[in-house]
């Protein structure tokens, strides 16, 4: 059986990290092993409750999901550190455990563009174990950042003997294709101030939590990339931004927002 193995990635790891992998048969037994086990489901090593929230593991029974973590290498980023990058080989895939994640791509001319920002409990780099082509976006932390990493491998056992975490790998799929279709459906018939409102109603969904005299949405996004978020440059972005704030719809903080009064800026989105 293999332990936990684990990664440290900085800003300055280029590629895909390289696992250290970690063999337990002969600590199986020993006081180190228990240790580091113990650590493990109690959230030092990560939350493990995240995991087990997580829609593709939430029907497993305990000794089926025991025995997948086994099998998961724990990844740590800090801001700006990339755990692939586009054109990469993929052989695994991600779990957010705690932090921020964005994926984007680069053009030849060097603009770049965001696909999405995810957060804990959303995955990440599942198309590789379908498609073998080279990694389609790069993936880099807006956050410090850990990971859980399952080799296409380990998931593809899984598959072939739960149903219903093929099922939900499934929904997964479907839900980023329905938001890819609706970001392009945005571009076409949504204006500017339109498309900036809605991506700040979607980070506020699934990031805000309550303040004083709003929602707080610690986006941990520079303007720039809010920019590349909604396909639009930065000075027409904070235009829209500063716009929000004269009509008192929301307060802008350092990487994030407060927003004031969302029904207004959910009728914006419209």
């Amino acid at each position: 059986m293999q332990a936990l193995r684990i990664e440290h990635c900085t800003a300055s790891a280029s590629r895909e990290c390289q696992v250290s992998h970690i063999y337990a048969n002969y600590l199986k037994e020993s006081k180190k092993y228990r240790i580091k086990r113990a650590e493990f489901y109690t959230g030092d090593f990560m939350d493990i409750e995240v995991l087990r929230r997580a829609p593709l593991f939430a029907t497993l029974d305990d000794e089926a999901f025991r025995l997948l973590t086994d099998e998961l290498t724990e990844v740590d980023l800090s801001r700006g550190a990339s755990v692939f990058h586009e054109g990469d080989q993929g052989d695994q895939l991600y779990f957010i455990v705690s932090g921020k994640v964005k994926l984007g791509r680069t053009a030849p001319d060097g603009r770049e563009s965001l696909l999405a920002i995810l957060g804990p409990g959303e995955l990440f780099g599942e198309m590789a174990l379908f498609d073998p082509s080279p990694r389609t976006a790069t993936a880099t932390a807006v956050s410090e950042t850990r990971l859980a990493g399952l080799r296409n491998e380990s998931l593809r056992a899984l598959l072939q003997t739960s149903p219903e975490v093929s099922a939900q790998l499934l929904q997964a799929l479907a839900r980023r294709l329905r938001r890819t279709n609706d970001n392009l459906s945005d571009l076409v018939f949504s204006d500017v101030p339109g498309r900036v409102a809605k991506a700040l109603i979607d980070l506020s969904e699934r990031f805000g939590r309550p303040a004083t005299d709003g929602v707080l949405v610690a986006h941990e996004l520079t303007q720039e990339e809010l920019a590349q978020l909604v396909g639009a440059s930065r000075e027409t972005v904070n235009k829209a931004l500063a716009e929000f704030v004269q009509r008192g719809w929301l307060r802008l903080e350092a990487r994030a927002v407060v927003i004031l009064d969302i029904n207004r800026l959910r009728q914006r989105s419209r």
